[in-house]
């Protein structure tokens, strides 16, 4: 959160949970084969600002929901997706703003780089952003990309370009 988020109000993210053992219709906990009793978790997204820790529902924009979301969902792929190859985004800067965007892709450029030397790793992202894409290029995290157009008759085209002659 710290590498990405360019906003000074939110220090930091955690997720956090709590244990539920009442089930189904409020009763007593229900019991499990072996009478042991079902464990259930809540999870929720909290922020923590200075001393405050407060849930995000409801007290956050949608730029950093989006943000949050995605970090977490990278620091999972990180955590149990160690000999995962692949990576997929689909339109990743969706609502958030222009200093964001650039701590997007300079994370998904530090998380390239260290792949690179354990692993053959392929990032596919799908955006539409192309100053996105342009600020990537910039921190030359890719030799080439793949560029999806319709030509003149309604076909779609996949071109492979190189990325150092991207935005000129």
């Amino acid at each position: 959160w710290q590498r990405v988020y360019r906003g000074r109000d939110i220090d930091f993210v955690q997720i956090r949970s709590d244990t539920d053992e009442s089930e189904e219709g409020g009763g007593a906990p229900a019991e499990a084969p072996a009478g042991r009793s079902i464990r259930s978790y809540n999870y929720r997204v909290v922020m923590v600002c200075g001393d405050a820790e407060m849930e995000m529902r409801g007290r956050c924009s949608a730029g950093q929901r989006v943000l949050c979301s995605l970090i977490i969902r990278l620091a999972l792929a990180d955590s149990f997706c160690v000999n995962c190859g692949i990576l997929a985004l689909d339109e990743p800067t969706t609502n958030l703003d222009g200093p964001n965007i650039r701590g997007l892709a300079e994370a998904l450029s530090s998380l390239i780089e260290a792949r690179r030397q354990t692993s053959r790793f392929q990032l596919v992202l799908i955006t539409h952003d192309e100053a996105f894409v342009d600020h990537l290029c910039r921190l030359q995290v890719a030799d080439w990309y793949y560029h999806i157009h319709k030509d003149d008759r309604g076909c779609s085209r996949i071109e492979r370009r190189d990325m150092r002659f991207l935005g000129g």
